[in-house]
């Protein structure tokens, strides 16, 4: 390995120890506790190297979520695979749920992500095309559109019960009806 790859080889290192660092403190303390002083202290590295890898803790955040995308991506293909629209609810709920600090930087955080329009990230449109694949039978000639409907209906559920302002012992009615709701034609 030449010196220019093993250099290039310990700077993805560090940018890889960077976004574990700061999930691993948002996950323990909020993103509102993430600093880079914080996480320049986390990794043992000055706060310009940080700014080195990224330019801002945004952009911190942001190769937070793409992380989480992929699993995300992971998780609702083994939901789909278990039990179809259903199964891709449950395990957005429980991904939610489970991660609050990685799913705040997937979707509540500022971000530079971009989304529906312009250069969108491959785990972006991975994690869609399941949410696609998956309603694209219940369609009447809008699957995309059916789609995106169904994730910010999942993403308001997933925010009101992290917020516990809805109703816990009617969890499960609630996905059912939302699952009869996609599915009705």
């Amino acid at each position: 390995m030449s010196v220019q790859q093993r250099k290039e080889k310990a700077r993805e290192e560090r940018g890889r120890l960077i976004v574990s660092a700061a999930r691993e403190l948002a996950e323990a303390e909020g993103w509102e506790a993430v600093t880079t002083r914080k996480l320049a202290d986390k990794v043992e590295y000055s706060q310009p190297v940080l700014y080195s890898h990224f330019k801002n803790m945004d952009a911190i955040a942001s190769a937070v979520a793409l992380q989480g995308f992929d699993e995300l991506t992971v998780a609702l293909t083994k939901g789909v695979e278990r039990a179809g629209l259903r199964g891709l609810a449950d395990a957005y709920l429980e991904f939610a749920r489970e991660h609050p600090a990685l799913y705040q930087a997937m979707f509540v955080r500022q971000s530079e992500l971009t989304f529906a329009v312009g250069e969108i990230p491959a785990s972006l449109r991975a994690g869609f095309a399941v949410f696609l694949a998956a309603v694209e039978p219940h369609a009447d000639g809008d699957p995309e559109t059916l789609a995106e409907l169904f994730w910010s209906s999942l993403h308001g559920l997933a925010t009101l019960q992290a917020g516990s302002r809805l109703r816990p012992d009617l969890h499960e009615h609630r996905i059912d009806l939302l699952v009869r709701l996609i599915t009705a034609h």
